[in-house]
């Protein structure tokens, strides 16, 4: 166990020697120290600190740390440094899939085979806990995002790729849900080896992605929409510029140049104490257009921003992707039409379902099923893949993969689209 009081002084201790050393380095001109320059100076602040620690304890006749103790330490004040503190260990677990904290002494965690286990506090107190988020939404993403009694909710990524959301003021006490995103740098061939798509499907959807086919990808809370976002979009070829517009900072593909050297990331910017300076995602769609894109992707559609999508896959942007919440590839329709009578157009179902028929070419639908009480795990799996056929006072569609008997998606109609696909390698059995 790490003495956690002995963890918040060393970090504000070794905080400030960095910030000094910041100011003087400022002051004589000298470059500014490049994040793992800065990580490596920390390190030496750190032992320097421990170091003293316990010649001190000596010199008061206590017994110091012992080495495995300093260990401990150094962790807890590095992660409280440049991670996210007494969550750092959960991250680190590449078995953790979520995280969820309802202030700060229930801790519940919930693992990749489908187990839900309770965990130690993540903080003394409910401040402390909103201090540890609030220093997160200072420096995670493209601006400071404030988290007190004027802001009471919060999203943001973690700078291992996890989404981070947090309430306060409008429950008893805050509360914090944490997805980990444990597959960062994922392709089609690895959600084929962990029977989340077939091989077919795999086959299908890389050739979509070669057609240029426009995909929104559905599903409930948690389902795996994301991670299918990114396997399909390290499908594009490494030479087409890619523009992607999300809430906060999650796909990450910036983050992997030798497959995507060509990223613009845009992330919608809250507006201040003074309700200033909002820039919304449909705004930054209709910006995202200007900017030269081969595609442009929206990390996820969830309210007015649905309408600029669509034109903007109609308007030469073939190959967009996107992902919505929906319970069923049927479903998607109704939700998008939703969304937009929502948006400052006010389109009627009518307007919208032609839209969608001239926009979206397929809806891939995931979705994931807990049977680890009788004996199994989490399963996660796309079971329907619609393709839309156009419109007739509403979106005409098929389901080209349906649900077989355990669920995944096997061969069910005819793709109309098929010689295209075929030219991207696509050859199907039965069809």
């Amino acid at each position: 166990m790490i003495d956690h009081s002995l963890v918040k002084r060393f970090r504000q201790e070794v905080g400030d020697r960095l910030a000094h050393q910041r100011r003087i380095d400022q002051a004589n001109g000298l470059p500014t120290m490049t994040g793992e320059d800065e990580r490596q100076f920390a390190r030496a602040l750190i032992s320097q600190v421990l170091e003293e620690h316990a010649r001190s304890e000596i010199g008061l006749g206590r017994t110091p740390p012992t080495v495995e103790e300093e260990e401990a330490l150094a962790a807890g004040i590095h992660a409280a440094l440049f991670g996210v503190g007494r969550l750092q260990p959960l991250l680190d677990d590449p078995e953790v899939e979520n995280i969820d904290i309802n202030g700060c002494d229930k801790v519940f965690v919930s693992y990749a085979d489908g187990q839900e286990l309770t965990r130690e506090p993540v903080a003394e107190t409910d401040e402390e806990l909103i201090e540890l988020i609030q220093i997160l939404a200072a420096y995670s993403g493209l601006s400071s995002r404030p988290f007190d009694t004027a802001n009471p909710q919060l999203d943001l990524r973690l700078p291992d790729g996890s989404r981070l959301s947090a309430v306060m003021d409008v429950t008893v006490k805050p509360a914090v849900s944490i997805r980990r995103a444990r597959l960062g740098k994922v392709f089609l061939s690895d959600l084929v080896g962990n029977n989340t798509i077939s091989p077919e499907i795999g086959r299908f959807l890389s050739a979509a992605i070669g057609a240029r086919k426009n995909i929104m990808i559905a599903g409930s809370t948690n389902a795996g929409k994301t991670t299918l976002l990114r396997a399909l979009a390290n499908e594009i070829m490494p030479s087409e510029r890619l523009i992607t517009v999300e809430r906060a900072l999650e796909l990450g593909l910036d983050q992997f140049a030798e497959l995507h050297p060509n990223v613009v990331a845009f992330e919608q910017r809250l507006p201040n104490s003074e309700g200033q300076g909002e820039i919304s995602m449909a705004e930054l769609v209709r910006r995202s257009l200007r900017m030269n894109p081969s595609r442009v992707i929206v990390g996820e559609v969830l309210g007015d921003e649905i309408v600029t999508m669509l034109n903007a896959m109609t308007q030469g942007n073939d190959g967009s992707l996107s992902t919505i919440h929906a319970n069923s590839s049927m479903e998607v329709f109704n939700r998008i039409a939703t969304y937009a009578l929502q948006a400052r157009e006010r389109l009627p179902i009518e307007a919208t379902h032609m839209l969608i028929a001239g926009a979206i070419d397929f809806v891939v639908f995931i979705e994931k099923r807990n049977d680890y009480h009788r004996g199994g795990s989490l399963r996660r799996y796309v079971s329907s893949i619609r393709e839309v056929n156009g419109c007739d006072g509403r979106v005409l569609s098929s389901e080209v993969f349906a649900p077989g008997p355990d669920g995944s998606g096997l061969p069910h109609a005819p793709i109309s689209c098929m010689e295209e696909l075929a030219a991207y390698g696509y050859n199907p059995g039965g069809w």
